[in-house]
């Protein structure tokens, strides 16, 4: 699941301040300062809870304020940026130097692989100082070269010019906070509708302009998601969300008509359920999609008969998940179900959906993660012992039988272990797009013939400042787990500052939830830590869908707990084997990544010597409890429903708001967004409250929320990189690795 006005200290009253001599015990983490800031102390005001005959007291219950906008609540969150502006002014120098390190590796004035659609390229540009990216195109100079190879847009003095379409630097002067969540152009190349958000929050407004000109054609659509798709060149299919922000109604809006006249194409009205949007790779249909965690069921909308609105493809049945595309005269279908729980792929006919036949039979060690299809051949992305691959299948002409695949092309990579993922390709050529990275490799775009299998380079993100990706070793370890299962860790380090002999500082990064995949990548930030001998890793842990849908499984409901300990079995052996030690390893997760931070400083803060906790999903039992918070009924499938006996006092065990003790915790930064819509701020500020009431070390406890974002932070580019810095020099502070400074 489930940020800033900095108040300067002396805007506190005085009694905030105390001589730093006058403290009883040694601070841990000192400050470069002649007076010391008490830590801001969060009013009790009882609040009862009892379910199940079980009785709990939140003091801290008050913080929570839906509106954002309480007086008392702000200045609370304001108090807490001081002091953590205070707390950290010693480091300052390190930080601004971290950030010249980290801003100096980016290549300011850049442009991404330019991708041909018709008789455009189209691509993202930035500026040299600039925060946001401009989105650009350039006409294709020889309309006559074929999408079908290797296609480089030229340039130089007789290249067509540059057309900005959108400046996203001119558009957010005027907000503190700017995204775009889409960018869409029309089928004819004529019109662009792009999605916005001004606050974090993710409630979007969807903008549609000439993309000459830039004028805009008709209102703004306003409340909604960011999930936008074409439907012809002259309508486009939306979603909007209820009142806790599930998304539940697809629309159809024409161009040249209001708002309130499009026409709602389905309704949702399970709370477990929320709407997706997807386009085929041909183009000719719309999919919506019904899901919950376990179940998904998919409608179809034929782009050239909108009068026959949604048809279902593949009915809803409980257990049973399913997606579509299509190519030619089928649909294909990716169907997981109990019995085929690492997915099978199906084919059935456009004018006869129930007779389908299975092409890609379900095996018990691969993982099909999703598929991309071109008009002469299939892409599927698999997942095996833990790592992604793409395997190619060449297709029968269309109006041939479709029978069961055989082999299929595999594509190579040059690390050990790496990131890849699709991009988005020409559905009629034979070019496949995709990107690919590791912990040393800088992100790339690849284009893979299928053809002649072979591959070019079209893209790498240049890392200035002397990088050298051959200074780096990636690898990968594994830990047992408590009951014997093998966690893979996926691992980076400067090989000529490592020494393996427990010395070393170790960053220990995971998630573990959702059957998200966090793949071994390339992150530049993170060489400022490589750089000073740190070990990076991630932990596979369960929750997780690195190993297939099992991984999954025995991570979540009344197995969340192996998340936890699986971590802690990571940090163990990499104690055990050396990499590290009890007094160098900091641990870092966002989100539910934070709730296992969370969880494991409770059950064993020993362990660790800093930890980063953003965003973090801490209050887990209370939320769960309550309907009208967003994501709370979507998610009853992902952590279970606390209004059943076995649930509640399972999550109870390890929601780590209600697990806090009476015991020594090591240094902690928490962070949150005070729009944020998936975790509400007020469970990481209800969590530092309850630590500072109850720890009995003197280890400093950060909270830093960001009071004009939201879940993802800041949104400049820049912005997101002085955080970066932050995070690296709270980190250093926490390991006494700050150089003395002048």
């Amino acid at each position: 699941m489930a940020l800033s006005l900095m108040t300067k200290c002396t805007s506190l009253p005085r009694h905030h301040f105390r001589s730093s001599f006058s403290s009883p015990r040694r601070r841990s983490f000192s400050v470069l300062s002649s007076l010391t800031m008490e830590p801001p102390s969060a009013k009790k005001v009882k609040h009862e809870m009892e379910m199940f005959g079980d009785l709990r007291v939140d003091n801290y219950y008050w913080l929570r304020d839906d509106s954002r906008s309480d007086a008392e609540v702000l200045a609370y969150l304001k108090q807490e940026n001081a002091y953590v502006d205070h707390v950290m002014s010693g480091t300052k120098q390190l930080e601004d130097q971290l950030y010249r390190e980290i801003r100096g590796r980016v290549k300011e004035d850049d442009i991404s692989a330019p991708l041909r659609r018709g008789s455009y390229y189209y691509y993202k540009r930035t500026l040299e100082g600039k925060e946001y990216v401009q989105h650009c195109r350039r006409p294709v100079a020889d309309i006559g070269i074929p999408a079908s190879v290797h296609d480089t847009m030229p340039t130089g003095p007789d290249t067509p010019p540059e057309h900005v379409i959108l400046d996203e630097n001119v558009k957010a002067q005027e907000h503190g906070f700017y995204v775009i969540g889409a960018f869409k152009v029309s089928p004819n190349n004529k019109l662009v509708a792009y999605a916005e958000d001004t606050k974090g929050d993710e409630i979007y407004s969807i903008n549609i302009i000439d993309a000459e000109s830039q004028t805009p054609v008709g209102k703004p659509l306003v409340g909604v998601t960011s999930q936008i798709e074409w439907a012809g060149d002259n309508a486009l299919l939306y979603i909007t969300m209820d009142e806790i922000l599930r998304p539940d109604k697809v629309w159809l809006h024409n161009l040249g008509t209001e708002q309130s006249s499009d026409s709602c194409l389905y309704h949702e009205k399970d709370d477990r359920f929320s709407l997706d949007l997807t386009a085929s790779e041909s183009k000719n249909f719309l999919f919506v999609a019904s899901e919950s965690k376990m179940t998904r069921f998919v409608f179809y909308l034929d782009i050239s008969k909108h009068e026959n609105g949604l048809i279902i493809l593949t009915q809803r049945l409980d257990g049973i998940e399913t997606s579509a595309s299509h190519r030619g005269n089928h649909f294909f279908i990716k169907r997981r179900s109990e019995k085929c729980y690492n997915s099978e792929l199906l084919v059935c006919p456009l004018d006869n959906t129930s007779d389908t036949t299975v092409i890609l039979p379900h095996r018990s060690s691969i993982n099909i993660q999703e598929i991309q299809l071109f008009s002469n051949h299939l892409v599927v992305y698999e997942r095996e012992d833990g790592l992604p691959k793409i395997i190619i299948h060449h297709l029968p002409a269309v109006g041939e039988p479709l029978d069961r695949l055989q082999g299929g092309q595999t594509v190579d990579y040059v690390d050990p272990i790496y990131s890849l993922d699709p991009l988005e390709s020409q559905f009629s050529s034979s070019i496949l797009r995709f990107h690919y990275s590791s912990m040393r490799t800088p992100p790339s775009v690849y284009e893979y013939d299928m053809n002649s299998h072979t591959s070019v380079l079209k893209k790498i993100e240049v890392v200035l400042g002397g990088f050298d990706s051959a200074n780096y070793i990636t690898e990968r370890q594994w830990a047992t787990a408590l009951d014997g299962t093998q966690i893979p860790i996926s691992m980076v380090y400067r090989k000529d500052l490592v020494k393996f002999d427990g010395s070393d500082p170790l960053l220990l990064y995971g998630y573990g939830s959702y059957e998200v995949c966090v793949d071994p990548y390339f992150k530049a930030s993170r060489l400022s830590l490589l750089d000073r001998g740190f070990i990076f890793a991630v932990a596979h842990i369960r929750g997780g869908g690195e190993m297939g849908r099992p991984w999954y499984e025995n991570g979540k409901l009344l197995r969340k707990k192996n998340t936890f300990t699986d971590f802690i079995a990571c940090a163990e052996y990499l104690i055990a084997k050396k990499y590290s030690s009890v007094e160098k390893i900091c641990i870092e997760g966002r989100s539910a990544g934070g709730l296992l931070v969370g969880a494991v400083l409770n059950m064993r803060p020993n362990l660790f010597k800093a930890a980063v906790a953003g965003v973090p999903f801490v209050d887990a039992l209370t939320t769960m409890l309550d309907p009208t918070i967003p994501l709370t009924t979507s998610e009853w499938e992902e952590w279970g429903d606390p209004r059943k006996e076995e649930f509640y006092f399972y999550m109870k065990s390890y929601s780590p708001v209600d697990n806090v003790k009476a015991q020594n915790y090591p240094a902690i930064l928490v962070t949150a967004g005070l729009n944020d819509p998936r975790v509400m701020y007020s469970e990481p500020a209800k969590f530092v409250a309850k630590l500072r009431e109850m720890k009995t070390d003197d280890n400093v406890l950060l909270f830093k929320c960001e009071l004009g974002a939201g879940h993802f932070s800041k949104s400049g580019r820049f912005e997101r990189l002085q955080e970066a810095a932050f995070t690296h020099a709270f980190i250093l502070k926490a390991l006494n690795m700050v150089p003395t400074q002048r």
